[in-house]
C-alpha cells in the first residue's frame, strides 16, 4: 500500500538523503505555495522582489552539488508561458547557480513524447513521490509509490523528458516567452 506523505519534515528528509539524484516533472502552469506568494505578486507588478523564501532550498541543492548528488527538473510549459511559468523561469537563474539542473519542454512536446500529467519526484531512480494538488494550485504532499511497474514507467518518462528538454538559457527565446 502506498503511503502519503503531508508537506514537512518527513517530506523534506527525502531531498536530504537520496544518494545520487532527485529528478522532478514539473507539468503544471500554476502552482501556488503561500510562501512564495508576496515575492510572485510583486514579479507580477514589475516589482522588485525578494527571495528569502527560497534560501533554505539554494542550500541543501548547494550542500548536494558539493557532495556529488544531483537536482534535476524537467518544467512542461505552456507557450508562451503562463505568468506563473515566467516567473520560475526568471527565478531557475539562482537554482542552476546553486547546482540544480533545470530543463524546459513544450506541452506540445510533452503530449507527442507521451509523458504524463502529474508531477512527481524521482529520488536514486528507486524511490517515487507522486505529488498531489488542490483545486487552488496548492501542493497537499506526495505519495510514495511501491509499485515496481509504476517506478519504472516514471524512469522511462524521466529519461524521455530529459532527453527532448533544452537548457534553460538555450529555451529563452522570444518565441517561448510570448514577447515576440
Amino acid at each position: 500500500m502506498n503511503q502519503f506523505i503531508e508537506p514537512g519534515p518527513e517530506f523534506g528528509q527525502l531531498f536530504r538523503t537520496f544518494e545520487h539524484t532527485a529528478f522532478r516533472l514539473e507539468v503544471r502552469t500554476t502552482y501556488a505555495p503561500p510562501y512564495e506568494r508576496e515575492s510572485y505578486e510583486r514579479f507580477l507588478a514589475g516589482e522588485p522582489y525578494e527571495l528569502g523564501w527560497m534560501q533554505d532550498w539554494l542550500s541543501m541543492v548547494r550542500k548536494a552539488a558539493s557532495e556529488g548528488r544531483q537536482f534535476a527538473r524537467v518544467r512542461i510549459v505552456s507557450t508562451p508561458l503562463s505568468d506563473y511559468n515566467r516567473w520560475s523561469y526568471v527565478i531557475a537563474q539562482h537554482n542552476i547557480a546553486a547546482g540544480e539542473d533545470i530543463r524546459y519542454l513544450t506541452q506540445e512536446q510533452a503530449q507527442s513524447t507521451g509523458l504524463p500529467n502529474h508531477d512527481y519526484w524521482l529520488f536514486d531512480s528507486h524511490r517515487l513521490l507522486r505529488m498531489r494538488f488542490d483545486d487552488d494550485d496548492r501542493f497537499l504532499g506526495g505519495e510514495i509509490v511501491e509499485s515496481n511497474t509504476e517506478v519504472v514507467r516514471h524512469n522511462y518518462w524521466r529519461d524521455a523528458a530529459w532527453h527532448h528538454a533544452v537548457r534553460r538559457d538555450d529555451f529563452a527565446t522570444e518565441e517561448h516567452h510570448g514577447r515576440g
